[in-house]
């Protein structure tokens, strides 16, 4: 097997101090293009996630823990101790990354902070994703996704109109901001080649929040107005949100255009497309409700397969509202690889695909989730510890 058969990452070592989700979604990331991966955890207890049940796996391990630490190496080290700080700067000795989530500060004191490790290793890409980033007057603050949510008007803006604010229905700022770690890491790998020198890369989750208000923040700085929360409605098109077909069964319609909105006109046998209130989308925010109230009355007249055929003959785009299962069986999903599972590694653990598609270097699922300190041994062992000494380690509560 070639090198980039291997993936993209192979040769690349990272050593993961992360844990919960939002650092191990980076790490798996990288994982999957084919990184070596070692995953420290805490001796017995491991990653918090491991306990997050149910559900679980046939094999005890937790779907969340599942969800973000395939293609990984499990090792347990205690990092309070100095033995255990020892093992830790061995393995950054070789590592090109470190990928860390501990508070700012939080590792300073075991003499496992960048500006410590990058003596010995200034190759070294010091990866850290905190909840306020490393400065700031909230720098110190534990950050939490829900909280994150709330804080960067992410909640404000989700929900219905007339009722409270929602947080999304996952933890969509801990992935958001393991996704712009990842970014963050590769743009300092690729720098590296320039310099020869690692860097540390801050990733912050209220910053990743605040940059996904995209849009709608930018609606606000452009007009100094606060955006209302919408429901399913969209703050600058329109139509475009959810309506229900006959029997209440509910579809989403996308008009992105004045085009798609005339087909649409053609498609109902009305004329607002000609009308002064509706012609254009600008018009058509300005009037929402009133617009918005009539397509509901007309949709209510078929049932929603009937609209979903006639809607996407016509070229104007819309979709079924799908639950879980119905989303995972769709043809299109089970074509592009996004459900697989690790029975060939005699594993019962069944895992979201990767959406990353590389054609000369394609994602690979190579292991299943490591159970806890699955190769603690085996690491060592590549650091020249030998069985006694291990034996000893691990008497002391070490690994």
């Amino acid at each position: 097997m070639t090198d980039m058969a291997k993936g993209a990452l192979y040769g690349i070592k990272v050593l993961d101090l992360s844990r919960v989700l939002a650092g191990p979604s980076c790490t798996q990331v990288l994982a999957d293009l084919g990184a070596e991966v070692i995953k420290v955890e805490r001796p017995h207890i491991g990653d918090e996630t491991r306990h997050w049940a149910p559900p679980k796996f046939s094999d005890d391990t937790s779907a969340y823990y599942a969800t973000i630490n395939r293609n990984k190496k499990s090792v347990t080290v205690d990092i309070t101790t100095p033995a255990g700080q020892t093992i830790i700067k061995q393995l950054v000795a070789d590592s090109d990354i470190v990928v860390e989530n501990f508070k700012v500060g939080g590792l300073k004191k075991y003499g496992l902070d960048y500006d410590s490790l990058k003596q010995d290793n200034p190759r070294l890409i010091y990866a850290s994703l905190t909840g306020f980033g490393q400065t700031g007057p909230d720098a110190k603050r534990p950050g939490y996704d829900y909280i994150i949510q709330g804080l960067s008007g992410l909640m404000s803006i989700t929900g219905p109109t007339d009722g409270e604010p929602h947080k999304v229905g996952v933890a969509v700022v801990d992935l958001f901001a393991g996704l712009q770690l990842t970014i963050g890491i590769q743009a300092a790998l690729l720098a590296r080649q320039n310099t020869g020198l690692g860097q540390h890369v801050d990733v912050a989750l209220l910053d990743s929040a605040l940059a996904m208000l995209a849009n709608v923040g930018m609606n606000y700085l452009a007009s100094d107005k606060v955006p209302p929360r919408l429901g399913n409605q969209h703050p600058n098109i329109v139509p475009y949100q959810v309506f229900a077909g006959q029997g209440d069964a509910h579809f989403i319609l996308a008009c992105g255009n004045d085009s798609q909105f005339a087909k649409l006109c053609n498609v109902l046998g009305v004329g607002w497309h000609s009308d002064s209130r509706f012609a254009t989308n600008p018009q058509r925010v300005a009037n929402r409700e009133l617009l918005c109230g009539e397509l509901s009355k007309k949709f209510a007249e078929q049932p929603r397969t009937y609209w979903l055929e006639v809607l996407d003959k016509a070229g104007i785009p819309c979709g079924a509202i799908h639950n879980v299962a119905e989303a995972l069986a769709m043809p299109q999903a089970l074509a592009r690889e996004m459900v697989v599972d690790f029975a060939e590694q005699g594993s019962p653990v069944r895992a979201l695909g990767s959406p990353i598609k590389l054609s000369a270097s394609p994602v690979t699922y190579r292991t299943p989730p490591p159970q806890l300190s699955e190769h603690t041994d085996s690491t060592l062992a590549d650091l020249g510890y030998d069985s006694e000494m291990i034996a000893r380690l691990k008497a002391d509560g070490i690994v």
